[in-house]
């Protein structure tokens, strides 16, 4: 009793993997603003932030994910904010990954996020407010060659948040979507590599891992896409999604209004393929 006291007032907000990168940039963003701040790790850090308290959860595990949000609601009664950050990546021709790697990939980036989500979706209903952002990536608006299960599980999670968001807005809960092109993270130096790659695809999976590459020079900073997350996480009426820096937002312009043919020959261009 006397914990939840404590916190009265002040607002809480969990971002999960929040390790590194845009997790642990969000983390910090909200902790500025005067959020109470937790963090999930899948292993407890070596040096631990003083501002952002450590959450030990793995998403992938029902029963971790309801240990940790307990453990949130019993040192502060509330939750106001989820930013369902944990995400892997997938570099891979979509023929080249067994189906048991599809479905780890799906596992993280959207059964995890959706069992986050319902571990906090009747706290907050009861509080008759609540916020839960969700990654997801300009993967989530355009294919993506090499990127199809990655892409897959980007496009998933937006129609899931886009669903959620009318389903829970009677209740004061919003769903809202933060899209970030490529971010200076570990993301894209960790992504994944195909568990049964075929020679048929070297070639071209090889040019466009340059073409990543060399986009990364000019990425944008984790700290770039956290202010949007944070105005996502609080603004009064928020938009559905948001995009993250100019490449984001240049390319979210391009899908919705350069006709289908064109689009899908300059992708083709820049990805190094065959015309």
């Amino acid at each position: 009793m006397e914990g939840n006291q404590k916190q009265q007032g002040r607002r809480v907000a969990i971002v999960t993997g929040a390790s590194t990168g845009i997790g642990q940039a969000s983390a910090r963003a909200l902790h500025a603003a005067g959020y109470h701040v937790f963090g999930t790790y899948r292993r407890a850090p070596a040096t631990p932030s003083t501002d952002i308290e450590v959450l030990i959860c793995d998403v992938t595990r029902d029963e971790s994910v309801e240990v940790a949000v307990r453990e949130v609601l019993t040192k502060t009664g509330r939750i106001d904010v989820l930013v369902n950050n944990a995400g892997v990546g997938l570099f891979a021709g979509a023929e080249e990954s067994s189906l048991h790697q599809a479905k780890s990939i799906f596992d993280v980036n959207l059964f995890g996020v959706i069992r986050m989500t319902n571990a906090v979706l009747p706290t907050m209903r009861r509080q008759r407010r609540g916020r839960i952002v969700n990654i997801s990536s300009i993967m989530g608006l355009i294919p993506a060659p090499y990127s199809a299960l990655y892409a897959a599980s980007k496009h998933a999670l937006e129609g899931y948040s886009e669903s959620l968001d009318h389903e829970v807005r009677g209740s004061g809960v919003r769903v809202v979507l933060v899209e970030p092109a490529y971010t200076q993270t570990s993301f894209e130096s960790n992504l994944i590599k195909a568990d049964r790659p075929l020679d048929e695809y070297a070639q071209a999976r090889s040019n466009a891992e340059d073409v990543i590459r060399n986009a990364m020079k000019t990425a944008d900073s984790p700290d770039l896409v956290a202010h949007v997350v944070l105005k996502a996480s609080t603004i009064e009426n928020p938009r559905r999604r948001y995009t993250a820096g100019r490449m984001a937002g240049q390319v979210s312009l391009l899908r919705r209004f350069v006709p289908e043919t064109a689009f899908d020959k300059s992708l083709r261009k820049q990805m190094r393929l065959p015309a």
